[in-house]
This record gives structure tokens, sequence and C-alpha cells, in this order.
């Protein structure tokens, strides 16, 4: 497509400042530490996950949360409870590359796995799944207890975000301004498994935005464990 004149230097502008602003924060590995503080956790009675992980149980929901991420507008992953169980299954897309678009079927760094809740903490502590990709792990994770979930729905939403390329920018196939990041991923994955408390985001969101208007979750650093 050809743009030019007036309406391609806007185009282009705005395409700048997308890859200033959120693609280039899109969700990639960074070279800069991350440094872990303690948060405020005024709702430990709800959201005490260890407590409700044990096998018969509700739901449960957790983002994972890589503050320095991403030229320090944050890098997120997710996890959920299997209802009724002591299991969780949690993920993330990486983007290892960098690059604001690939494929579908392109390597967006995307992967999954199902523990225990501990498991799930120590793993996103160390970066367990995707070793050397990273100079600093998951250090932060808010977490909330949900009395709806749709296991089915989530498992279905995470093989759609694993397969379907990574953007945030003008789409190539309908040229809509919009983004399939790792926030994406992990908002639409606890969408599907019909989250309570969740906040909406919009596409093009900024990861370490949106995790700050997670009303009633726990929040509370994570240490390699």
């Amino acid at each position: 497509m050809h743009i030019g004149g007036h309406r391609g230097r806007v185009i282009a502008a705005v395409i700048g400042a997308i890859a200033g602003i959120v693609g280039i924060t899109g969700c990639g590995q960074t070279a800069t530490k991350a440094t872990t503080e303690t948060r405020p956790d005024s709702t430990e009675t709800l959201t005490n996950m260890a407590g409700a992980g044990q096998a018969g149980g509700g739901g449960g929901a957790c983002v994972f949360v890589k503050p320095d991420g991403a030229q320090k507008f944050g890098h997120v992953g997710w996890g959920f409870r299997v209802t009724g169980t002591d299991q969780w299954v949690y993920g993330a897309v990486e983007n290892p590359t960098n690059k604001l678009y690939t494929p579908p079927g392109g390597d967006i760094g995307a992967w999954h796995a199902q523990g225990s809740y501990d498991r799930m903490l120590s793993d996103m502590s160390r970066d367990a799944h995707y070793p050397g990709k990273s100079t600093h792990p998951y250090s932060r994770y808010r977490c909330v207890a949900s009395s709806t979930s749709d296991v089915n729905a989530a498992w279905a939403m995470i093989h759609a975000v694993e397969s379907r390329g990574f953007l945030v920018g003008f789409d190539p196939a309908t040229g809509e301004l919009t983004s399939r990041d790792c926030l994406d991923a992990t908002y639409d994955v606890l969408r599907a498994y019909r989250t309570r408390h969740l906040t909406y985001s919009p596409r093009l969101n900024v990861p370490n935005a949106w995790v700050e208007t997670l009303w009633a979750w726990s929040d509370r650093t994570l240490t390699p464990r």
C-alpha cells in the first residue's frame, strides 16, 4: 500500500509514536535489570491464592509482570486455576525478536505450562520455560479469586493467541491500527476464563499502566525460588 503526502506523514508519525511508546515496548526482551519493591497488599484475605490452591476450591487468576521489560513499559504473562483442582495453567507471549510484526505461525516466544500454584510461581520467577531469552525474570505478580471460570474457553484462547502472530501497528491484512502483543494475549486468555475484576484492556494499551488498574487484586514481589 503506497502512502504519500500529508496523510503519509501523519501515518508515519503515528507509527513512530507507536514504535516509541507502545510497539518497541511491545512485550519484547530488554537488557535492563529489573528492580523489585514490596507493594501494598490490602486485599490479602480475598486473594490468598496459595490458600485457594487446594483441590475443591473455586477459580483464580494471576498476572505476572516484568516492570522494566520492553523499555520499562512493562511485559506481562498470565495464569489461571483449573477450577476444583490444585493445578494452574500459565504462560506468556515473550516476543524474543522485538519485532513489531510477526505473521501467524512465526516465532513469537509463546509458551504455556501446567503445575501447582507453587510450581507456577517458581517457574515464572526463573523464566523456567523460556531460558536464556531474558536478562531478568518476572518480578511482580497480582492475583485474584474468581467465582466464575471457564477453563475450556481459556485453553481454546491459549491456542488462538499462540498461533495468531505478533503485531503492534497497522495490520498488513486489514490496514487496521491494532495490536496482538503480550498484554493482548494475557487479557484475552483471562477474559476467556471469565476472570472476575478483570479490567478492560483496549488494543495498543501499555502493560504497566493496565496492571495498575486491577482493582481487588493482590500485589506482591516475585523473587527467584
